[in-house]
């Protein structure tokens, strides 16, 4: 077969140690036109252990030149590939996932399993087992504590996999170690890389190593049970999260003019008595403020400032809420919500001057029909897009992060202790902190009750649960 009739260029079997790679890689290797050259991104070795060099590249100049050794592979005759885990050389798996002539063969096994044979391979210092005559046999551990850290390496390096291939519209060949033994999967195997061709049986040349039940290969088997009960194997414990993600918004963070102090504004937070405050460090207003740092400044800002303070200031959910429904639907230009809450809940809103003259039955009916439209809209469920002046404020931290990690998330109720800790810390004097009087004509207070507590918790699950929020009735109002 030609190269250019060929359906990939390469492949990559993405597995992880004790799931059965050596043996697929065997498998693959009795292909006519087809071959494996082991891990060839291994930090510690490079494609099989013992092996100085594969196609003239040895460990440093795979080091300086990784995309080069692929293209070398690529470039030798017949369909090529090799194996990569969660662990070998991070620059790789990028381009490996992105190129769509690239086939991925995703080779999983049962993580307890893989846990316990790896656990005994190390304990034993054998690795491949081809004659079961110099099989050597150990009794392991299980650490409840490491098999939860094994578990979450593997779920992440997978839902990585999978998440890219799903954006880029890729398909890969999921493999199980049950299956390395089935002659119809290996060759179905083969059909779906394009090659012609096929096994006339599986080889037996590599055994399994420790085929016994996992309790007999324990030497505390009654640690099983409980242990395995801390995991939630299948994510029941998860909230669907439709909400996009929220890029960092660099353009509308400040920095004091000298002092080492950097501000991270979220959307729809009173920021004009934060900005005021981190001018008066200096003994500035704030228009003395620097302006907007672009990527190659903040980077520049960071060098220089290696003690300093990055901030980001949250607002409760509920009063956030509340002041973007009073500010952009009510008395703004929120003309889809509006009529999404007309025509859903049945609310009919007032405009203009009558906003101030909304009774408390309606206010509340109204607040509570805009909190029932966030947790919908949050959720994909509407067709509006999430605006950010009402999207979850944890979506806007984790966005930051991209950037510069904020080193403070402070909560407006306690911005004026909160701000003079930031001072002390520095070394700096403390200005006073002047809240913002309210800034629209009705009151939360007026309308809030558990049932309102309630609605703003159903819309805001995540923003509660990651920043740290209680009821606003109860401790979280502006002091």
């Amino acid at each position: 077969m030609s190269t250019s009739d060929r359906r990939f260029d390469l492949f990559v079997v993405l597995a992880e140690m004790r799931t059965g790679s050596n043996l697929l890689e065997e498998q693959l290797n009795r292909l006519d036109g087809v071959h494996c050259a082991g891990e060839l991104f291994n930090p510690r070795f490079i494609g099989h252990l013992k092996t100085e060099s594969v196609l003239g590249y040895d460990l440093a100049a795979r080091e300086g030149d990784p995309m080069g050794l692929v293209a070398a592979l690529t470039a030798q005759p017949g369909l090529n590939g090799f194996r990569f885990f969660h662990d070998h050389d991070p620059r790789m798996i990028d381009p490996l996932l992105a190129d769509p002539r690239c086939a991925k063969i995703v080779l999983t096994r049962n993580p307890l399993d893989s846990y316990i044979s790896r656990k005994i391979a190390a304990a034993t210092n054998q690795w491949k087992l081809g004659d079961v005559k110099r099989k050597r046999v150990a009794q392991v551990a299980f650490d409840a504590l490491e098999f939860e850290d094994h578990v979450t390496r593997l779920q992440g390096f997978q839902l990585r996999v999978l998440r890219t291939l799903q954006v880029s519209g890729q398909t890969a060949f999921h493999i199980g170690y049950d299956d390395l033994g089935d002659l119809e999967v290996l060759n179905g195997l083969a059909a779906w890389l394009g090659v012609p061709a096929r096994l006339d049986d599986v080889s037996g040349k590599l055994k399994p190593q420790n085929p016994e039940p996992a309790e007999a290969k324990l030497t505390n088997p009654e640690a099983l049970a409980p242990g395995l009960a801390r995991l939630d194997r299948f994510d029941l414990s998860r909230t669907p999260d439709f909400e996009p993600r929220r890029g960092h918004r660099l353009g509308t963070w400040r920095r004091a003019a000298r002092a080492p102090v950097l501000f991270m504004p979220v959307p729809g937070g009173q920021d004009e008595p934060v900005l005021d405050w981190l001018a008066a460090l200096d003994g500035g207003a704030r228009a003395d403020l620097p302006g907007p740092l672009d990527a190659r400044g903040l980077r520049d800002w960071l060098e220089a400032h290696p003690r300093r303070c990055a901030f980001t200031v949250v607002r409760h959910p509920l009063a956030r809420a509340h002041d973007v429904f009073v500010s952009e639907v009510l008395r703004g230009k929120r003309s889809g919500v509006r009529g999404y809450l007309q025509r859903v809940h049945g609310v009919e809103l007032p405009t203009g001057d009558a906003v101030q003259g909304l009774d408390t039955a309606r206010h509340r009916a109204a607040f509570l029909a805009f909190l029932a439209f966030i947790r919908a809209n949050l959720a994909g469920q509407t067709g509006l897009p999430v605006r950010p002046p009402w999207a979850s404020q944890s979506r806007f931290v984790q966005g930051f992060s991209a950037q510069c990690v904020p080193d403070r998330v402070l909560h407006e109720a306690a911005l004026p202790r909160a701000l003079a800790g930031i001072a002390t810390d520095l070394g700096l004097a403390a200005p006073p902190f002047r809240p913002a009087p309210p800034r629209v004509p009705l009151a939360l207070a007026d309308i809030c009750d558990p049932s309102v507590e309630a609605a703003g918790r159903a819309a805001y699950a995540t923003d509660y649960r990651l920043l740290g929020f209680g009821d606003w009735g109860a401790s979280d109002r502006v002091e």
